[in-house]
């Protein structure tokens, strides 16, 4: 990764699939480092009560578009 918000993106957007992942079934793989938002954060927040897959699938949106618009910052 170039840039550091590069990295938040990728994390971003891997965080965001694996909280989809672990909403639908349990998902093994790095699980307490990239449900943290899953499993800490969507609980606390009363809004979010019943939109856990459309809260984790922004989080995903916003790490890709992250992601591309530090990579489209970085060849300018």
């Amino acid at each position: 990764m170039r840039t550091p918000f590069q990295l938040i993106g990728l994390f971003l957007l891997a965080a965001g699939i694996s909280g989809c992942i672990d909403h639908l079934a349990y998902q093994p793989i790095m699980g307490l480092f990239l449900n943290v938002f899953n499993r800490f954060v969507i609980p606390r927040i009363d809004a979010l009560a019943g939109y856990e897959l459309f809260a984790n699938l922004v989080v995903a949106v916003v790490g890709a578009v992250v992601l591309v618009a530090a990579s489209q910052v970085h060849k300018a």
